[in-house]
């Protein structure tokens, strides 16, 4: 007997029982996305490899270890995108978005990093960002962090945080890099196996390690906030200011940093402690060198991600959403000819009503089980079309979520009724 196929580890299949959910989602935070100007963009699931080399870093975990990357027929070397942020540099670059303008750019869907599977960490997982570029000042950082505080009070989250941090310039990175690397160098006893493989790649990173017997160590390491750059000092400051008068909370985090080359300047997240070690569910900063980076001519940017199953994991389970899902009404038909006039009436009512949720029954089947079938389904009505109504011109009506009894209506009378009763989006003839 052939083995059941199965999907990969780590890649998961999402239900129409849950899928009601990410709708709602990705709707609330659409709408967030287009009250703040931002405009929607597109690019391919798969890049050239050079794209991610040059971008996140050869040293870096992702590069290394974590990129699902293949030769394809032409021996060219490509890759699942494992972030947006190059993909929406690239896309700018090559249609000519960013010479003498600024852009506000959203995307949405899914990324590939080859990780050890668990909860809220995934080899494919689903992300929406936002980018801007081509404003330089502190006040387009402060917007990002107004935007996505908007979005937990649209979703009603209100136990996420936000933690705030400043890399500075490059330079000033580069001579802080040389501090920190001589204190661990000076401590390499105490430094795990991950953190000496860090030291000579990506010693930042060593800030960020979870491991607890490296507490006391990176407690006692050189601040990159006490190493900043003038500019870069009055730059986070002038955020500090922004974020106080809009009302948004925050603490310092000294030791935030990011996994990815290319950050400078304000990084941000926004965190949450009932997610266990996955507690990130935003991140972001500046990245003022990426575009020249990718070949384009200095051009400032900020933006960040965040994750859908994570949010969705903060989300408590809540019947609307699913609800919203389910069809406002199931169309029973008993019979050949009740089929052939359903088809009609169905199409109809869709034609009168766009936005109504209509499930006509397939493939026959007694009344009794037709019903049962309009239960199961979540309809709000079973519209129940037999012999008797086709004959007379009639249909009838059943509650299936409230206790009232079954009406029979004019057949021409059941657009106007649906009408009056469904949301005005679904009972719109816009």
């Amino acid at each position: 007997m052939a083995k059941n196929l199965q999907a990969i580890r780590g890649m998961n299949d999402i239900l129409p029982d849950a899928s009601p959910r990410w709708a709602a989602l990705e709707a609330a935070v659409r709408e967030v996305l287009g009250s703040y100007g931002y405009a929607e963009i597109r690019f391919p699931i798969v890049e050239s490899t050079e794209l991610f080399r040059r971008s996140i870093g050869e040293v870096t975990d992702i590069v290394e270890k974590e990129m699902y990357t293949f030769a394809d027929r032409n021996g060219d070397s490509l890759t699942l995108r494992p972030e947006g942020t190059a993909c929406c540099v690239r896309a700018c670059l090559e249609h000519g978005l960013l010479h003498n303008q600024q852009q506000r750019l959203w995307y949405a869907g899914p990324m590939f990093r080859h990780e050890r599977p668990q909860k809220g960490r995934y080899r494919q997982f689903h992300q929406i960002g936002a980018e801007a570029f081509g404003i330089d000042g502190p006040d387009i950082d402060a917007e990002m962090i107004c935007m996505t505080a908007r979005f937990w009070q649209r979703l009603g989250l209100g136990d996420v945080r936000l933690q705030l941090n400043s890399l500075g310039s490059a330079a000033a990175r580069a001579a802080y890099r040389e501090r920190l690397v001589a204190y661990f160098e000076a401590h390499a006893d105490a430094l795990d196996e991950d953190s000496r493989r860090r030291l000579a790649s990506n010693p930042l990173r060593i800030l960020d390690s979870k491991n607890p017997a490296m507490a006391p160590l990176l407690a006692e390491a050189p601040l990159l906030i006490e190493h900043l750059d003038a500019a870069s000092q009055v730059h986070f400051e002038r955020l500090r200011e922004l974020l106080d008068a809009a009302g948004i909370a925050y603490e310092l985090n000294p030791r935030l940093v990011r996994g990815l080359d290319y950050y400078s300047r304000t990084v941000f997240e926004w965190v949450t402690d009932r997610l266990g070690a996955q507690g990130t569910v935003c991140a972001g900063g500046r990245y003022d060198g990426l575009v020249e980076l990718l070949g384009g001519r200095p051009t400032p940017g900020v933006g960040f991600a965040m994750g859908i199953e994570r949010l969705l994991g903060l989300l408590e389970a809540d019947a609307e959403p699913a609800a919203a899902g389910a069809p406002q009404a199931y169309l029973v038909t008993v019979g050949a000819a009740a089929e052939l006039a359903g088809l009609v009436l169905a199409e109809s009512l869709r034609d009168a009503l766009p936005g109504l949720r209509l499930q006509v029954n397939g493939g026959g089947g007694q009344f009794k089980n037709q019903l049962k079938r309009a239960d199961r389904c979540g309809a709000t009505w079973a519209l129940i079309l037999g012999d008797q109504e086709v004959a007379d011109g009639s249909i009838g009506v059943k509650a299936l979520r409230e206790d009232e009894e079954q009406i029979r209506l004019p057949r021409a009378h059941l657009t106007e009724w649906l009408r009056a009763r469904l949301p005005a989006r679904s009972g719109s003839t816009a």
